[in-house]
């Protein structure tokens, strides 16, 4: 057996079992080559005092911060006389209070002296509206003589993301173990590519990002590592476009006469500019003899339900069948309904009245009855049925097609890959894929987290949308705030238009369930109280401010015929005010809803409030969005429902969402259980190092697919692709 290569060796070989056991549970650090990929947030310089005023709420933070005033106050508690001592920080303009209970105050008494300079480690809290440390760990800094400080010999000091059960310090201690063992790191990046762009080499990119003298050392690790993480990314995923080149495919071009162009003639409308340029490059893939793989990114509203029609349609006329796969059952019926009143007499092939080039249009959900399934089974076997639409349903083993051209996924993001290969993997040869989506993407984000995707943006809205004004409601701030949005939404069904209600849960007997099982935590307060339900919300508003309205719930887990005939009541105008959990996220389409109050929007995602605020204003007259919250104002939480409410922008919305959660893994954390593999690229500023990678990436793809020449990159790949994150890429 050969030597282990000393970046793999385990962390408990060169540290105590202790230290080993808690980066492993705490930081998911098993490895030398772990410790040293586990880079510096950021550099504090030696004297110079952390921001106090800009610290997050509820995240754990590293600062460094001199004591002005240190009290003990002695009290009586549960269990007797007991102390609280009091510590205040500060950095010449902020100030954060640091409190410590019973036998823990002694040594931070005796440590933490008026004038005294520390490190001080916690989670950030807000009591009596005043920025908090409860019990944090710290470290001296006396200067010289010091451990803490003269770790390091330069001035910069690195503070790592940490967690309450192992310090920054702690770990820096840790680095120092392993940090020799830099010198043995295998380089990915190919010779010719570094020397050109000016880029350090691994080992001592890996030094300086760990012990840098100057800002300069770290600028010039960064700038390598940033390389690193885009390039051996970019090459996965060029392989992975490189191998779909080579997959073999029916290409489908349109009849001339045939069912598209019958579908055109009979639109009361003229395609935007925008419509017409996507779909001309979705037909040119359709063209091709190899399988298209392309993203359709639209604003809510855009019109690419259109677009995907027409390249079903046209792959009908080529003589193959298409499937459109939907995340639930009331968007997958939505979807039905509206192809079949888009296409009218030219979706009832083969039926009587039916146009003689038109085509069966079929719907496949798991809770249909036996008797429509089977049918609908039999003409997509037989091929009489030349477009299905349905939920995860069409997956299942039992569904055949006669021969499967196009598949269209509708946010792709709701569906596992492993569902979407099942689905292309029906078709006799790989059938070309068409995903959709409506949450805007950067185009960088594009290029990672979609790249083995072509991308096609629609950014045009068609004529006749209407404007939408958002605005924030702090109920527990304002509780007069919260009367208003409910006259607002009284005001909106008087004029004759309709409003949604949405909560974040049910509130049936399943979460009643949920909740009893939950062990009530130290944690729970005010804060986190569960989120308001449909079914509590609804009953509150019939009997309360919005009395007298015809008031509906729907939810997930009604029955799907009940769901279906609420929505029908409310697209026809028989219901007033639709309370719903997120089922109405997207595609719902209903004009005459121009009103929307969102309860407790700070639990919903940046993209999520977007795409339901998507759902108003779709008709002539303007929409209106009320985002609830009772979270504080400083609070992150407010923060971005404030951004929300600033611009109607998807695109920059989607940059912000990103900003906020840029520590998750562009590879799919969700898909793979693994952590993020992006640790100083970032998708939003770095753009220019992404394009520059995904260009290099895929000229050395094309020269040397099985990177033969490169055994360091295909090193670097293995690590990167475990054999889950592998597959998701395979089946992408």
């Amino acid at each position: 057996m050969g030597r282990v290569p000393a970046l793999d060796e385990p962390l408990k070989k060169h540290l105590g079992p202790a230290t080993a056991k808690v980066l492993a549970e705490a930081l998911d650090l098993h490895t030398v080559g772990d410790l040293l990929h586990h880079y510096p947030r950021r550099y504090t310089e030696r004297g110079e005092l952390t921001t106090l005023s800009e610290l997050p709420l509820d995240e754990h933070v590293t600062v460094v911060a001199q004591v002005a005033d240190a009290r003990v106050h002695t009290f009586n508690g549960a269990k007797g006389r007991t102390q609280r001592l009091e510590v205040t920080l500060t950095d010449g303009y902020g100030r954060l209070q640091l409190v410590f209970f019973g036998k823990g105050v002694h040594k931070p008494h005796h440590d933490l002296l008026p004038g005294t300079r520390a490190m001080f480690s916690g989670k950030v809290s807000l009591f009596n509206r005043r920025l908090q440390l409860a019990h944090p760990a710290y470290e001296l800094l006396r200067g010289d003589g010091d451990v803490a400080v003269d770790t390091w010999a330069g001035a910069l000091i690195p503070i790592y993301p940490a967690t309450t059960k192992m310090e920054s310090w702690k770990i820096a201690k840790a680095v120092d173990s392993v940090l020799p063992f830099a010198a043995e790191a295998v380089d990915p990046l190919p010779g010719t590519l570094r020397e050109g762009r000016g880029l350090a080499g691994l080992p001592e990119a890996l030094t300086l990002i760990h012990r840098p003298r100057t800002k300069a050392d770290v600028a010039a690790a960064r700038d390598r590592l940033k390389w690193d993480e885009a390039f051996v990314l970019q090459v996965a995923l060029a392989r992975r476009r490189h191998a779909d080149t080579q997959l073999p495919a029916v290409p489908r071009r349109p009849a001339a006469d045939g069912l598209l162009t019958a579908f055109d003639a009979k639109l009361p409308f003229t395609l935007t500019e925008g419509q017409n340029k996507v779909s001309k490059e979705i037909f040119d893939d359709l063209a091709t003899d190899h399988p298209m793989h392309r993203l359709l990114q639209g604003e809510v509203g855009s019109g690419k339900t259109m677009v995907a029609l027409r390249a079903m349609l046209a792959v009908v006329d080529a003589g193959g069948q298409a499937a459109m796969l939907a995340p639930t059952e009331v968007l997958a019926q939505q979807h039905h309904r509206s192809v079949t009143e888009m296409m009218g007499e030219l979706a009832e092939g083969g039926m009587l009245g039916g146009a003689d080039q038109g085509t069966k249009v079929v719907l496949l959900t798991g809770s249909m009855g036996a008797a429509a399934r089977r049918q609908a089974l039999l003409d997509l076997v037989t091929g009489e049925a030349g477009i299905v639409i349905g939920t995860h349903a069409l997956i299942e083993d039992k569904v055949g097609f006669h021969d499967l051209g196009l598949v269209v996924v509708d946010e792709q993001h709701r569906f596992g890959v492993e569902q979407r290969d099942a689905l292309r993997g029906k078709g006799k040869q790989p059938p070309h894929l068409l995903v959709m989506t409506a949450t805007p993407i950067p185009r960088t984000v594009a290029m990672t987290v979609f790249g083995d995707l072509e991308t096609s943006v629609l950014d045009q809205l068609p004529a006749g949308r209407s404007p939408i004004a958002s605005h924030v409601v702090p109920a527990a701030d304002k509780p007069h705030f919260l009367a208003r949005a409910w006259e607002r939404v009284r005001e909106e069904v008087e004029g004759g238009h309709q409003a949604y209600v949405v909560c974040p849960r049910i509130g049936d007997e399943e979460d009643r369930k949920k909740a009893a099982k939950r062990k009530p935590s130290a944690e729970d307060d005010a804060e986190k109280r569960p989120p308001l339900a449909v079914l509590d919300v609804a009953e509150q508003l019939r009997a309360g401010p919005l009395a007298g309205l015809r008031i509906a719930a729907l939810h997930g887990r009604m029955h799907p015929d009940d769901k279906d005939e609420v929505m029908r009541r409310f697209a026809a105008g028989d219901l007033d005010v639709l309370v719903a959990t997120t089922v109405i996220e997207v595609g719902v389409n209903v004009p005459n809803a121009t009103a929307m109050v969102i309860m407790d929007a700070d639990r919903f995602g940046v993209s999520q409030l977007h795409q339901l605020r998507g759902r108003v204003g779709r008709g002539s007259a303007p929409g209106l969005c009320l985002l609830v919250t009772e979270m504080p104002e400083a609070s992150p939480a407010r923060q971005r429902l404030g951004a929300v409410a600033a611009t109607l922008d998807g695109f920059e919305l989607s940059r912000i969402d990103l900003e906020q959660r840029r520590e998750g893994d562009v590879l799919g954390q969700a898909q793979s259980g693994a952590r993020s593999s992006l640790r100083v690229l970032t998708v939003i500023d770095d753009e220019e190092v992404i394009a520059a990678a995904r260009e290099e990436a895929t000229a050395l793809v094309l020269a040397d697919p099985d990177l033969e020449a490169h055994p360091g990159l295909r090193t670097a790949l293995d690590a990167l692709l475990s054999e889950e994150r592998e597959e998701y890429l395979e089946k992408g």
